[in-house]
C-alpha cells in the first residue's frame, strides 16, 4: 500500500531529503491571500509544511503513515497554526470547502489522481489554488520502481493550463547525508532485507568516486506546478 510506503524510513527522510529553496516559497506567497488557509496533502515529514506554517498561515497537514506523522509531530511542534490530520490525498477527512490553497510536496505521483482532483474541488473554496512541487535532477525523469508515475509525469496529467515555474536548488551532501538520502527512497532495500549491504556499498562507491572534498553535488531544481480549480 501507498500509505505504508516510507515505514521505517521517516528518521532518514527528515535527515537528508532536500528542502525548498526561499525563493520558491517566496513564489508560491506571492500567489496566495496573506490570510489563505492550506492543506498540505501528503506532508511527510513535514518538509514542506514548515515552510509555509513558519510564516503564521493556518495551515493542515495531512499524512497516513504513523512513522512519518511521529517526525511530522516534532517538525511542526513550534506552529500553533499548524494542525495535523490522518488522512489521505483521496479522503482528507477536512471539512467541504475549508481551504484556499491546497499543496503536495515530492508526494503527487502516489496519488489516485482522479480521486484527488474531486477531494481538491470538496475541500477547495470557489478558485481553489492547487500547487505541486518536487526537487529534480534536470533532465531526470526517472522514478525508481514501475508501480507510479514520477512527479513530473502525475503533475502533467493532473493539471490541465497550469503555470509552471523552476527554481535552483542546490543539494550538498556529506557522506552521511547521502546515505541517509538514499535510504530514505520508498523502495530501498530496509536492512533487515536481501541486498541491504550491497545498496550500502553502491551508495558508498557513487560518494567516494564523485565527491569534491568530501561533499557530493547535486544539482537540483524545484519544480512548481500551480492552477486554479
Amino acid at each position: 500500500m501507498n500509505t505504508e510506503s516510507f515505514t521505517g524510513r521517516a528518521q532518514a527522510y527528515t535527515k537528508a531529503r532536500p528542502g525548498y529553496p526561499d525563493e520558491a516559497i517566496e513564489y508560491i506567497r506571492s500567489l496566495v491571500l496573506t490570510d489563505a488557509v492550506f492543506a498540505d496533502i501528503g506532508a511527510g515529514t513535514g518538509k514542506f509544511t514548515e515552510c509555509i506554517a513558519k510564516y503564521g498561515y493556518k495551515i493542515f497537514a495531512i499524512e497516513p503513515n504513523s512513522d512519518m506523522r511521529a517526525e511530522l509531530k516534532k517538525t511542526l511542534a513550534p506552529y500553533p497554526n499548524a494542525g495535523i490530520l490522518i488522512g489521505t490525498a483521496e479522503a482528507t477527512t477536512l471539512p467541504d470547502h475549508s481551504v484556499d490553497v491546497i499543496t503536495c510536496a515530492q508526494a503527487l505521483g502516489w496519488f489516485d489522481l482522479p480521486a484527488f482532483r474531486t477531494e481538491c474541488r470538496r475541500i477547495g473554496k470557489p478558485g481553489v489554488t492547487v500547487f505541486s512541487l518536487h526537487n529534480t535532477t534536470p533532465g531526470d525523469n526517472f522514478t525508481p520502481g514501475s508501480h507510479r508515475l514520477s512527479s513530473k509525469q502525475a503533475a502533467e496529467k493532473f493539471f490541465q493550463n497550469p503555470q509552471v515555474r523552476e527554481f535552483p536548488n542546490i543539494i550538498l551532501n556529506t557522506r552521511e547525508r547521502w546515505i541517509q538520502a538514499r535510504i530514505s527512497i520508498s523502495d530501498s532495500p530496509k536492512p533487515s532485507e536481501t541486498g541491504y549491504d550491497e545498496y550500502i556499498a553502491e551508495t558508498n562507491e557513487i560518494f567516494d568516486r564523485y565527491n569534491v572534498d568530501g561533499y557530493l553535488r547535486s544539482e537540483m531544481v524545484t519544480v512548481i506546478y500551480s492552477e486554479r480549480m
